[in-house]
């Protein structure tokens, strides 16, 4: 598969990218560098099947050749940083999203988004294990 992953410079997006890479697959990374760092892609330069691009998703995406898969993991992803960067957040959220669904579109390509925990509202439970999100109200935490 030729797959892209927004976000490829954070922490998910790095770690999927070497799983892809393991798996025979060819990444397209792609990431502003807003929260995101080389040094979590620096051992993956020139590898043979992975480019990487620097780019805002919330600009038009262009991506030259098929795409079998669209892993959309670009945002700031803490909250921290949401606190930092709230109108970046909202854009790559939304816009990004969008630029990101659209090429996926044109591609025929499978679109998977990333979401975090924090779509749950404050968490009853500390650490959260993966059970715990079945068991939340899924309207919100004031049953709003």
């Amino acid at each position: 598969m030729r797959v892209l992953i927004t976000g490829a410079a954070g922490f998910l997006g790095s770690h999927l990218s070497d799983r892809f890479l393991a798996e025979g697959h060819t990444v397209i990374g792609m990431d502003n560098l807003i929260t995101g760092a080389t040094d979590n892609i620096a051992h993956l330069a020139g590898h043979p099947r992975f480019t990487f691009i620097k780019h805002d998703v919330t600009n038009y995406i262009f991506v030259e050749g098929q795409l079998d898969a669209i892993l959309h993991f670009a945002s700031p992803a803490s909250p921290i940083d949401y606190l930092e960067l709230p109108i970046q957040t909202l854009k790559v959220g939304a816009l990004g999203t969008h630029k990101a669904l659209g090429l996926a579109k044109d591609k025929g390509a499978r679109f998977l988004l990333a979401s975090t925990s924090e779509v749950y509202g404050d968490p009853q439970v500390h650490p959260q294990q993966e059970s715990y999100y079945g068991h939340v109200n899924p309207i919100g935490p004031r049953g709003v």
